[in-house]
C-alpha cells in the first residue's frame, strides 16, 4: 500500500481512483463498512482505492487545545486500512490555511486535480471544507460537474457497547476512558491498543519480582482508566500475555500516570528503547493502595493469575 503525506507526494501519473475521506480514528466497525465498500467499488471499476485523512486532527487547528484522545496513530490506521484492501492512504497536513479551503476548492484541488476520483464513498453525515460547509448532497452536485459518482454508506452499527449506542469514535474514547475496554473492543473489532517506546522507570516492579515494560505513550493517546488489565504486550514480532497497570502508582506516592506491562512468565526480557504495543483485553480491578508491601505482593500474584486465565481463554490479537 502506498502512503502519501501531502498532495505533492501523489504520483504525477496517478489515474482514476475511488476515494473516501475522513479522520477514521480507530478504524472501527462503522468505518470498516465505508472503507470496504470503497475497496469493493474500486475493484469493480478496476481502479485503486484511496483513503484521505488528516494530521493533526482538524479540531486541534479549528479549536486549539481540543485535540481528542486518539484511538490509533496514523501508521496503525494505515496498517488496518491495508488489511481492508486499501491501495493508498493520503495524509493531508491540516493547517490553519488548509482549514480555510472551501468545499468547492477541496473538491477541485484534492478529488479532481490530484486523485482523479471516479467515485467517492462516504457516510451520510460527512462534512468537509471551510466551516464544514460541504455535505454529501453538495459533493454529489460536484460529482455531476466533474464526472465522479457519490455513494453514501450507512455506517451505523450497534451492539452491547455503550448500552446499544451506535458505534463511533466518540463512544469508543468514552469507554476507554472509563476502563470499559471490552466494550471498546466490540466497537473496534479488536482490542484497544496503546503504543510507545519502553523507557526506564523506577524499576520497582523488577524489585518486586514483576519486571514491567514502562511504555512512554505517543502524544494524545487514548489511555484506559487507572487500574489493572489483562492483555498482550507486542514486542519484537511477538504477542506476549500480559498483566497491565495504568495509573500513578499510589503505593509509592507516584504522581505521573504511566502504562506498564508485565509479560507473564517471561524471564530476562530487555525491551528498553524498543517501540512496543499493548493490547487491552479486559479490566481486572481498579487502582488501589495497600497497607503493606506483602498485601501488595499478594494482590499482584492474584492479578497475574487472573490475567493469565483471561488471556488463555481469548483469541490472540492480530
Amino acid at each position: 500500500m502506498q502512503r502519501w503525506r501531502g498532495l505533492e507526494d501523489i504520483p504525477q501519473d496517478w489515474g482514476r481512483s475511488v476515494v473516501t475521506i475522513g479522520s477514521y480514528d480507530g478504524v472501527h466497525r462503522g468505518h470498516q463498512l465505508i472503507i470496504r465498500h470503497a475497496v469493493e467499488r474500486a475493484r469493480e471499476l478496476g481502479v485503486p482505492a484511496v483513503v484521505v485523512t488528516f494530521d493533526p486532527h482538524p479540531s486541534e487547528v479549528v479549536r486549539p487545545g481540543s485535540h481528542p484522545p486518539l484511538l490509533a496513530p496514523h501508521h496503525r490506521r494505515a496498517e488496518l486500512m491495508a488489511g481492508l484492501g486499501v491501495d493508498a492512504v493520503l495524509i493531508l497536513p491540516f493547517t490553519t490555511e488548509f482549514s480555510k479551503l472551501s468545499a468547492a476548492d477541496f473538491v477541485v484541488k484534492v478529488l479532481v486535480d490530484k486523485l482523479h476520483a471516479k467515485a467517492v464513498v462516504e457516510g451520510p453525515n460527512f462534512r468537509f471544507g471551510h466551516r464544514a460547509a460541504g455535505t454529501v448532497d453538495f459533493l454529489a452536485e460536484q460529482g455531476g460537474i466533474y464526472d465522479f459518482d457519490v455513494e453514501v454508506v450507512d455506517l451505523y452499527v450497534s451492539g452491547e457497547a455503550g448500552g446499544g449506542e451506535p458505534f463511533s469514535s466518540t463512544l469508543t474514547r468514552r469507554l476507554v476512558a472509563e476502563g470499559e475496554v471490552g466494550g471498546a473492543a466490540e466497537i473496534l473489532g479488536r482490542p484497544h491498543r496503546v503504543e510507545g517506546i519502553v523507557v526506564r522507570g523506577a524499576q520497582r516492579g523488577r524489585d518486586l519480582g514483576y519486571p514491567t515494560a514502562n511504555v512512554e505513550t505517543l502524544p494524545h493517546t487514548a489511555i484506559p482508566a487507572d487500574g489493572v488489565y489483562a492483555g498482550w504486550l507486542h514486542a519484537q514480532g511477538e504477542a506476549m500475555p500480559a498483566a497491565i497497570s495504568v495509573g500513578t502508582n499510589p503505593q509509592f506516592d507516584g504522581t505521573e500516570r504511566t502504562v506498564e506491562a508485565y509479560a507473564i512468565d517471561r524471564v530476562g526480557l530487555d525491551l528498553y528503547g524498543l517501540h512496543v504495543a499493548v493490547d487491552f483485553l479486559a479490566f481486572v480491578r481498579g487502582q488501589a493502595k495497600f497497607d503493606t508491601i506483602e498485601g501488595l505482593l499478594e494482590q499482584m500474584a492474584e492479578d497475574v493469575q487472573r490475567c493469565r486465565e483471561l488471556v488463555a481463554a481469548a483469541a490472540p490479537p492480530a
